[in-house]
């Protein structure tokens, strides 16, 4: 079941209908995003798979959606849809992100500054009831409401690649 998200009822059809599509790919739907940029809508499909997404994964995903979109048409407006991948340094919103990867290294951007900063590097330890758990690199752990962070990232980006 799709979590309530900026975007409200769209996201939440848009989730229904493109999760069992994405699960007959092969894929897994990790986010939907329903936003205006400037004059403009866009439908975000973002997608993931073990051993990462390529060009024809989001041609798929694109070509399998279209109809079911369009025969259901939970959009108003006129908009642009994008299928993407999650990419490396991937945010985690969902519940499902943060138990897939409890023990990962992450970036954390909080609203405000936690100790001397707003932006940490720690390991994600826990989640329950939208509070995650995160041990510094001290070794101290600190646990906080989902909403304190502006964003919450995967941190597996190999500078050295």
């Amino acid at each position: 079941m799709p979590e309530k998200k900026k975007g409200g009822n769209t996201v939440n059809t848009v989730w229904e209908l493109a999760a069992p599509i994405a699960q007959r790919l092969g894929l897994i739907l990790w986010d939907v995003k329903f936003l205006k940029e400037g004059a403009n809508w866009y439908l975000r499909i973002i997608i993931d798979k073990e051993g990462g997404v390529g060009i024809d994964d989001c041609v798929a995903m694109n070509d399998a959606l279209e109809a079911p979109l369009d025969e259901a048409d939970p959009i108003e407006q006129s908009y642009n849809l994008q299928i993407s991948s999650a990419g490396i340094e991937r945010e985690l919103v969902r519940d499902f992100h943060f138990q897939m990867f409890l023990g990962a290294d992450v970036t954390v951007k909080f609203r405000t500054a936690v100790g001397d900063a707003k932006v940490h590097k720690c390991v994600l330890k826990g989640y329950e009831d939208g509070r995650v758990t995160v041990a510094f690199p001290d070794g101290t752990d600190y646990t906080f409401d989902k909403k304190d962070a502006s964003s919450i990232r995967l941190d597996d980006f190999d500078p050295d690649f």
